[in-house]
Formats: structure tokens, sequence, C-alpha cells
């Protein structure tokens, strides 16, 4: 049980997380670009706009994101709730993996919306 409870806990960590960072992202975003806090992507660091736009697009999307993973990751380790260690331990790595995919999901998402807004679209080669 406590295996359980540590995987659960665990689990909940990034969806939790990325709500409280997309808030503070959408609300305090950081001011002035920098290489030590914030979304920092080559694209995103071009020019304050991009910086300022970059926030807020991630910001609400993680929000979005984060309060979709919470309950979804919360009802999937309650199913296997009372179950064996290896059980619990294969099906809170399956979840952990998914939220991780959906977080590196949202820089492709970032990086489009950036793209659009400041290149004129994504270059087809």
């Amino acid at each position: 049980m406590w295996f359980w409870f540590f995987m659960t806990v665990s689990n909940l960590i990034l969806p939790v997380l990325m709500i409280v960072l997309g808030k503070v992202f959408v609300k305090k975003p950081p001011k002035q670009i920098n290489g030590f806090y914030g979304y920092r992507t080559r694209r995103s660091m071009k020019n304050q706009a991009a910086w300022d736009f970059s926030h807020l697009y991630c910001g609400k999307l993680w929000r979005k994101m984060g309060w979709f993973m919470l309950p979804v990751s919360t009802m999937v380790m309650f199913l296997v709730i009372g179950k064996s260690d290896d059980i619990v331990g294969v099906v809170g790595g399956a979840v952990i993996t998914a939220e991780c995919m959906v977080l590196l999901s949202s820089i492709i998402l970032v990086e489009r919306a950036l793209a659009k807004q400041f290149d004129g679209g994504i270059k087809q080669k």
C-alpha cells in the first residue's frame, strides 16, 4: 500500500507543477528574456514580443493539460489500488511516461504557435 501511495503522489507531481507554473506564466511571467527561468527556446528568445507570447501561450496550455492529466492520472492509479507492487510499478511508470509525453508535446504546440505568430507560419520544404 505504501508503494501505491508513493507512486500515486509521484504521478501527481507533474500535473500539479504544470497547473501551478501555467498560472505563474500567465499571471507573472518573467519580464526580461533570460537563460535561467521561463520558456526558453531559440524562437521564444528572439525578441521580447516572442518571449511574452510564448509564456502566455505556454501557461494557458500547461494549465489545460495539467487539469486534464490530474484526474486521469488519479483515476488510473485508483484502478491498481491493492494490486501487487509489480503491477503498481508498471502502471505508475506508464502514467508518468504518458505525462512526460504530454509535457513534451506542449513544446511542439508552443513552437508552432510562435512560428505562426512571428514567422508567418511554418515553412515546408
